[in-house]
């Protein structure tokens, strides 16, 4: 599995999707809906299978003295990996917004979502939307990458959307908050988030590593 992780890594990924990490830096945009961020390392990530698709990556590797169902389970783990490290570097961003930065006046008249724990958690929804929408949707095939990548981008900007409507909600205000009242919810929510991404992902791998047996390549 180190050898086929290696080969992910070096080989099957696109330089556009390492690229596309510094996305994340996007968390520091006032004024801006900041969870488009997430949706930018996904596209990244994309690339990354569109290239593999040209290359016959996915033959290449099924060609290897290895299961198919390794051939999947090292794909995962390579998305997880773009998307935690794209998540690190949105959460450290997200401390410096609520700390360093909390009384910067460009965030303090802000309308848009804030950079905090519920950010954070629907960040880590739109990632789990891409391992169930477009990376499920791929081993189905192992070919086709548009029409799940559509799919996903629908349900990523309806997600973008809640997300940057709720605080305006009477009675939600606090799901946007940095501070004081309502922060215990917030990172309540946030574990929710994360426990979201695990199961979601995890119900992907097994669902393709499912599909994948019968995909005749």
């Amino acid at each position: 599995m180190k050898k086929l992780l290696t080969k992910e890594l070096k080989l099957f990924a696109a330089p556009l999707t390492y690229f596309f990490i510094a996305f994340a830096l996007m968390t520091l945009l006032p004024g801006y809906p900041i969870l488009c961020g997430a949706f930018f390392v996904c596209l990244g990530i994309f690339k990354s299978f569109q290239t593999g698709r040209e290359t016959n990556d996915i033959l290449y590797t099924v060609l290897l003295p290895i299961k198919k169902s390794d051939a999947v389970k090292a794909r995962f783990i390579f998305v997880a990996f773009i998307e935690l490290v794209s998540f690190a570097v949105m959460t450290v961003l997200t401390v410096v917004r609520m700390t360093v930065l909390s009384d910067a006046a460009p965030y303090v008249q802000n309308a848009l979502m804030s950079a905090n724990p519920v950010f954070l958690a629907f960040t880590l929804l739109i990632f789990a939307m891409f391992n169930l929408i477009f990376v499920r949707g791929y081993f189905r095939t192992a070919y086709a990458t548009g029409k799940p990548f559509i799919v996903f981008i629908v349900i990523a900007f309806v997600i973008i959307g809640i997300a940057e409507a709720l605080h305006h909600v009477p009675g939600l205000a606090f799901v946007n908050a940095i501070s004081g009242e309502g922060m215990a919810a917030n990172y309540i929510i946030l574990a929710i988030g994360a426990i979201m991404y695990a199961l979601i992902t995890l119900l992907a791998f097994k669902a393709s590593c499912k599909s994948f047996e019968t995909v005749d390549l």
